[in-house]
């Protein structure tokens, strides 16, 4: 399976841009979430949730600073 983040608005509905990446392992997606999720929140994702293929593992998780 591929790691992946669904990026949600505000109202929880899921964007389809920009692309998510997908990661090889959680361990490489949450490091990487935690390297990008400023620029992530200045793009207007205010929400995400991790995948493990199709599978929410946990999520939606706010990016919002408060």
């Amino acid at each position: 399976m591929s790691w992946t983040w669904r990026y949600e608005d505000e109202a929880g509905a899921t964007l389809s841009t920009p692309e998510p990446e997908a990661f090889e392992s959680r361990s490489d997606a949450e490091s990487w979430l935690g390297e990008n999720f400023g620029d992530l929140a200045d793009n207007g994702i205010a929400a995400v949730t991790l995948l493990d293929g199709e599978s929410p593992v946990y999520g939606p998780m706010s990016l919002s600073a408060s």
